[in-house]
């Protein structure tokens, strides 16, 4: 059944609202598991819809998979012998599905796994996880819509440079090599924390690696890892999501759990654009009551530069900000898609290649709205809450798959947002 938020708008949020375990840590943490016989146990998961994916794609491999989503627990059994091939049925809804290429290839020696779908935010190539793989002895090819690899002898270190730092492609590399035979050097890497979290889960299992968090990793391949118990990392873009809610609201949220170290460069930004940013005991808090915050350029960049994942939140806040900005995109061609939605409401920003210029307005009006990714519904979301009237927000099927039970931590800190059945055609 399709769904939709009904957004009044005129809020301020205030109060305080929690986040927990990333998801873009929690999915990948969850193929790590294959790497291991035995039982794993992951802590502050999500409860978000794809949790649910992932743990299906994981039982269709042979895994027993125990998802607790009130608790945010998972426990991975994973036998040892297991399958390795990752169906389209489950790959298209899920791009993060590509993660069990590295395990797969480590483990059994041959990985299957469809060619990802997922967010419709522009193209995600390949090429970097096919490369890596190749270098440390895999055959890789691309057939009837699957990536094959296989590793019938195993794989070998091997010294490796990403010509961009991508996250997908390090998270691959790095999991294949961990058994791979002899030393594996890995430069330009990811260097996100989500990152970190998967080098510091590997080691957990007894896998040697060094340098995560830094642009090089070395990995000393080992023969057998042994299965862990791990709390995954916080999640950092919806701690990033709350914050520009504050900004944009013109309200005051303290984000429990969340890491401020994480978020240098948006909450820079904010703080130098007016807002009041402090580090707290139990996260960080974001204060925009006292003025209208000033516009902002921003230019997305790999971490620890400004995430692309906040991209569609500052395009929302700039829309509402006082001044004229600059948003740049250096990461996704086609995740500009939130601009046609916000000139729906009003917004004054035009689209230049991968530049949107945004003059900012005292407030948008309210209009159904359609969200195509995870990021952009929620940030449509935000700019119903600064609209005269009230937003339709369609598609929140999008907005479950990162955020667990949105509309109701909306509530908490004072919107009016409630979901209901989208009988409505979609539309264009």
């Amino acid at each position: 059944m399709r769904e939709r938020f009904r957004v009044v708008g005129g809020a301020h949020l205030v109060g305080q609202v929690a986040v927990v375990g990333a998801k873009n840590s929690a999915l990948k943490l969850m193929a790590v598991a294959l790497l291991a016989v035995g039982r794993t146990t992951l802590t502050n998961v999500p409860a978000i819809a794809d949790v649910t994916i992932m743990a299906e794609l994981l039982r269709r491999l042979g895994v027993g998979v125990d998802y607790d989503p009130q608790a945010g627990v998972v426990v991975l059994d994973v036998p040892e012998r297991i399958g390795h091939r990752a169906d389209y049925e489950l790959v298209r809804a899920l791009r993060a599905s590509i993660s069990v290429l590295g395990p797969l290839v480590a483990r059994v020696g041959e990985a299957d796994v469809a060619v990802p779908g997922g967010d419709a935010i522009g193209s995600r190539g390949l090429d970097l996880h096919a490369a890596g793989l190749e270098a440390l002895g895999a055959e890789v090819h691309v057939t009837h819509g699957y990536l094959v690899a296989t590793a019938p002898n195993g794989l070998q270190g091997a010294d490796i440079r990403l010509d961009f730092p991508s996250v997908g492609a390090t998270e691959n590399i790095l999991t294949a090599a961990v058994l791979a035979r002899g030393t594996t050097t890995i430069d330009n890497v990811a260097r996100e924390p989500e990152i970190v979290d998967i080098a510091e889960m590997l080691v957990s299992m007894g896998a040697r690696v060094e340098g995560a968090g830094t642009s090089r990793l070395t990995v000393h391949g080992v023969e057998v890892l042994s299965p862990t118990r791990h709390a995954v990392v916080p999640d950092r873009i919806a701690a990033g999501t709350w914050a520009f809610a504050a900004a944009t609201t013109r309200g005051d949220i303290e984000v429990v759990g969340g890491v401020a170290e994480h978020l240098r460069a948006p909450l820079g930004a904010l703080e130098q654009a007016g807002c009041d940013v402090a580090v707290t005991e139990a996260g960080f808090r974001v204060s925009a009551r006292e003025r209208r915050p000033r516009a902002f350029d921003v230019a997305t960049l790999p971490y620890p530069g400004f995430p692309t994942d906040l991209q569609p939140f500052a395009l929302t806040y700039n829309a509402v900000a006082d001044g004229s900005a600059m948003v740049t995109e250096n990461l996704f061609e086609a995740r500009f898609r939130t601009v046609q939605e916000l000139a729906r409401l009003g917004a004054d920003a035009q689209i230049d290649g991968h530049h949107v210029m945004t003059h900012g307005v005292e407030i948008l009006s309210g209009a159904p709205v359609v969200s195509s990714d995870i990021r952009s519904g929620a940030a449509l979301v935000l700019a119903g809450l600064v609209a005269d009237g009230e937003t339709l927000v369609s598609s929140v099927h999008h907005i479950d798959r990162g955020y667990p039970r949105f509309e109701e931590a909306l509530r908490a800190l004072g919107a009016d947002v409630t979901r209901e059945p989208d009988d409505e055609l979609p539309f264009d």
